[in-house]
This record gives C-alpha cells, structure tokens and sequence, in this order.
C-alpha cells in the first residue's frame, strides 16, 4: 500500500537577473483544500465556502510582464463569466473572469501595489480576489490540476 500524498509542489522560474532565476515553490495542501481550474486560466483555492482566485502560470507566462491589475470592488456579486477584473502587461491585456457566481468578499491589495507578483508569485501572494460562492454546485464543471495540464498543453 502506498502513502497517500496530501501535498503538491509547483515549480517555477522567476528571473532575478539577465542570467540568473530563482526556483519557486508552490505547496498546496490537498487534504482540506480543492483547487480548480478554468477554460480562461484562472485557479480557484476552495477553502470551505470561500474561493481565493487568481491566474495560472500558463496564464502569466503568456502575458509576459504584468503591469497593472483591475480588481473587483468588494461587496460586489457577480455571476459567473462575467469580468471581474483585468490584467496588463507590457504584450496584452486580459480579462480575468468570475469562475463562479458570488460575492467578492476581499480584493488583493498587494496586488494591486505590486502587479508583478503576478509574475513572481501567480499563485500564492498574486492571488486577486476572495468570493464567498453562490452555488458550489458550479465547482463540478471547473477542472481538476490534471485536466487543466492536458488542457493548457493543448
């Protein structure tokens, strides 16, 4: 019988220089935490009735150097696919949209300070927003990590 794994590590490069990176670590506890995915690259951090949501990796490595970042106002419900909020970076801009229907519950303020931590961190401190969720039942037709690997690989 084999060990059952609760954590996850996710890797990636964040330049420091002209020729150096800094390898990043990302643990997830996949014990008491779901992580989904959208078809728009966002993640969703489930944490009992509230969803932190950001952009993937797939998502930033795309868009290049983030620039700025327009968060939702908390407070604000929003349905699901609507705009919530967009990214800039020095290729594009981006709308991120609400990957389920809720309220906005916090909005990161670091973020919205620093939008490279997109970048640097896309996600852990570049999360962009909380929302409280209006129907969980909408989770079930999100992405798990393996799906969303095939379906950014695509």
């Amino acid at each position: 019988m084999s060990p059952t794994v609760t954590t996850a590590a996710e890797f990636f490069l964040t330049p420091t220089s002209r020729t150096s990176f800094t390898i990043n670590a990302i643990f997830i506890d996949r014990k008491n935490n779901m992580i989904k995915y959208t078809e728009d690259h966002e993640w969703l951090n489930i944490e009992g009735d509230i969803a932190t949501v950001g952009i993937t990796v797939h998502a930033q490595d795309a868009l290049g150097d983030v620039v700025f970042v327009d968060l939702p106002e908390v407070g604000a419900s929003l349905a699901q696919k609507v705009t919530a909020g967009v990214v800039e970076s020095v290729k594009a801009a981006a709308d991120v949209y609400m990957p389920v229907t809720g309220e906005v519950v916090e909005v990161n303020e670091a973020l919205r300070d620093d939008p490279s931590l997109a970048n640097s961190d896309p996600l852990g401190a570049g999360w962009f927003f909380k929302v409280k969720l209006a129907d969980a039942t909408q989770l079930d037709a999100l992405m798990d990590e393996t799906s969303y690997t095939a379906f950014s690989a695509s």
